[in-house]
């Protein structure tokens, strides 16, 4: 019998430590590569390169930064990939969306682990970080500029702009929403959310995947064995 009972008040687990340190990691490599990045494309905030000591050291430390965001962005699309793919349910969120930005998401919308909005998001991200890899290695002076005619560096540094200011904006949109929907960040933080959140924000996620777990949770607890659902380390 379970030494458990369910309540809105129950913490489950939304993140593992894998993707929290993976989307920290993340978050550290972003703001360096943002950084500089933005030091070389306006003068106005060249002061920034000061933040990797000098401006030759920035602009030799960009590119390696760059690609340990996107092998770190990368791991955590390998974990969450298949909670992206776009449902036919989706579009209850996307005819809602005006009830969304009130509040009232519960009320429209049956989203899985990911609403419509993030996935999204979740999208745009992927194709903005694969044409800043290829156009930053079209770039990259130390190793493969020379290989290219000055039409397609100039292309190169075109789109790499431009994929640089869907990223970054993406990010910051993705930075509001975390602050806005009370309960986010600690989901990413310290890995946990109520069941009363899940419920609201993401219903089909609780009901189809999350509750079923519980539920054997119980079975588990009783046997002494570990759980999977459950945060066991603060839930009774």
């Amino acid at each position: 019998m379970s030494k458990f009972e369910i309540t809105n008040d129950t913490r489950i687990f939304r993140h593992r430590i894998p993707a929290r340190l993976s989307h920290w990691f993340l978050v550290i490599t972003f703001f360096l590569t943002m950084f500089t990045g933005v030091a070389f494309f306006f003068p106005d905030f060249a002061w920034l390169t000061d933040i990797l000591g000098t401006p030759q050291l920035a602009r030799a430390v960009h590119p390696f930064t760059g690609l340990l965001m996107f092998v770190a962005f990368i791991f955590l699309c390998s974990l969450y990939w298949h909670h992206n793919i776009p449902e036919k349910n989706d579009i209850r969120w996307l005819k809602g969306v005006v009830e969304v930005l009130k509040g009232n998401e519960h009320e429209v919308a049956y989203n899985g682990k990911y609403n419509l909005g993030q996935k999204m998001l979740f999208w745009t991200l992927i194709l903005a970080m694969f044409t800043l890899l290829a156009t930053g290695i079209v770039m990259w002076r130390q190793y493969f500029s020379h290989h290219f005619s000055i039409p397609v560096l100039r292309f190169a540094i075109l789109l790499h702009s431009a994929s640089a200011f869907m990223l970054f904006t993406g990010i910051m949109v993705h930075m509001y929403m975390a602050f806005w929907v009370k309960g986010s960040i600690r989901g990413i933080i310290e890995g946990w959310v109520t069941v009363r959140w899940a419920k609201k924000h993401h219903p089909k996620w609780y009901r189809e995947e999350i509750l079923p777990e519980l539920e054997k949770d119980g079975e588990r607890e009783a046997k002494g064995e570990k759980t999977k659902a459950l945060f066991k380390r603060i839930s009774d």
